[in-house]
């Protein structure tokens, strides 16, 4: 993908002028013990959106189901690219600076919910304490530290910056 052009930029920086790392629940709270058996959960699974699905936030979408229980579920979009931009651009504006930052860092949407909220899936070959395990070789980290080590291409093998996620109420995704 090449590098977006200067408007283009200034768009995703002025996007991510006001994206929060803050901690996310991946698992999900344990229900009271009952006689129906508890609900198959996705997470872990991904979604993968029907040709006839036509609202916009979904159409061709790829969703990773990171969270899926009782009290509704969360997930990523892991197929809808923006762009790329420098490192050091991103990192200036979540705030951060980093001199070892280099590259350039590819920012993806990850749904219509909170798009100002930042989040990195990759692979589980570099963790730090705040990184999750949501599927087999696959973490979801919401930490700056992780971005750094994104800038500074000591991060993951393999990762995506991913803004925004998509969000369903309880028995929302079941209907």
């Amino acid at each position: 993908m090449d590098v977006v052009s200067a408007p283009q930029r200034m768009t995703i920086a002025i996007a991510l002028s006001w994206i929060a790392f803050a901690p996310i629940r991946v698992d999900s709270t344990p229900a009271a013990p009952s006689a129906l058996p508890a609900p198959t959960t996705l997470a872990g699974q991904l979604l993968v959106a029907l040709d006839d699905l036509r609202d916009p936030r979904f159409f061709h979408t790829v969703i990773l189901m990171i969270r899926h229980g009782r009290d509704g579920a969360m997930g990523l979009v892991v197929n809808r690219p923006l762009g790329e931009v420098p490192a050091t651009e991103l990192l200036a504006s979540l705030g951060m600076q980093d001199d070892a930052a280099r590259g350039n860092i590819r920012v993806h949407y990850g749904g219509p919910v909170e798009p100002g909220r930042g989040f990195v899936l990759h692979t589980t070959d570099r963790m730090v304490a705040a990184s999750q395990r949501v599927a087999d070789g696959v973490a979801l980290t919401v930490a700056p530290e992780m971005l750094h080590a994104l800038a500074r291409r000591t991060g993951p093998r393999r990762s995506l910056f991913i803004v925004g996620y998509a969000g369903w109420a309880p028995g929302q995704l079941e209907d």
